[in-house]
């Protein structure tokens, strides 16, 4: 399993309007994408703070590589208007064995 993982600021006033694109635009975009496993988005507990988290799972490197290069580009675009700042993008490889049961309920 492969993450991409996201850092990134959206802009405090328009959170909740970007939390609605997200689950109303780009999940379904999300879910077309071949290896695509799941979205984990994080934002703080603290009111005031901008910066956010989201974890995107995918079943290989290439999946998500191939996201990347044919869809995230309209993603970004589609999120742009809520962002203080471009996202900060990083990859990882997920250690599925240490985290078993996580794994199957993703494959249940």
């Amino acid at each position: 399993m492969f993450a991409r993982i996201l850092d990134f600021e959206v802009k405090l006033e328009k959170k909740e309007e970007f939390l609605k694109v997200l689950k109303n635009q780009i999940v379904p975009i999300l879910k077309k994408q071949v290896g695509f496993l799941e979205i984990l988005p994080f934002f703080p507990e603290r009111v005031n703070q901008e910066r956010a988290l989201t974890i995107t799972l995918w079943t290989t490197r290439s999946d998500a590589e191939r996201y990347e290069r044919d869809t995230h580009p309209r993603v970004l675009e589609i999120l742009k208007p809520f962002l203080s700042s471009i996202f900060e993008v990083k990859h990882y490889k997920l250690e599925s064995a240490i985290c078993e049961r996580f794994v199957e309920a993703l494959s249940a």
